[in-house]
């Protein structure tokens, strides 16, 4: 896996980024790969953000993997700063490669250099196989996840 290069996603790889995204039974019903105009706005304002890092994976100049990492200040925990670790893909094509875990890897590593005591992420409950592989990545499952629509 030396031939991988994770690095700061470019708005050249929006495309990759979003059909990532809709290649599953619950992206397929909520992204729009036709229609990049939403997803170039919020790539904008995640550039603008420094605590904001979208990440794309690439092999031999194809992204094959994709995450955004969020750092997070705030008071409880003693001021602790935390990560969230969002939207994370990994092509068809790449899957049970391991690629999946340089990902989280570098996430936490990111998180560790940017001062963070926790990393947390979220999963949709239906995800099975994910939550087993975060799982085996260390993380635990101890919260329940609320969501409101708006």
């Amino acid at each position: 896996m030396s031939d991988l290069d994770i690095r700061p996603a470019a708005l050249a790889h929006l495309p990759a980024i979003v059909a990532m995204l809709a290649d599953d039974p619950l992206g397929a019903q909520r992204e729009s790969p036709g229609d990049l105009a939403p997803y170039q706005a919020a790539f904008r304002r995640l550039a603008d953000d420094p605590n904001q890092h979208l990440v794309v994976a690439v092999r031999e100049d194809r992204v094959v993997g994709s995450l955004q990492l969020t750092i997070i200040p705030g008071l409880s925990r003693r001021g602790a700063t935390r990560s969230v670790i969002e939207g994370v893909r990994v092509h068809a094509d790449e899957r049970s490669s391991g690629l999946g875990t340089q990902l989280i890897q570098w996430a936490v590593d990111e998180s560790r250099r940017q001062g963070c005591q926790l990393v947390q992420l979220t999963s949709d409950a239906t995800r099975t196989d994910a939550h087993r592989f975060y799982e085996r990545l260390g993380f635990t499952a101890s919260h329940v996840g609320f969501k409101l629509s708006l």
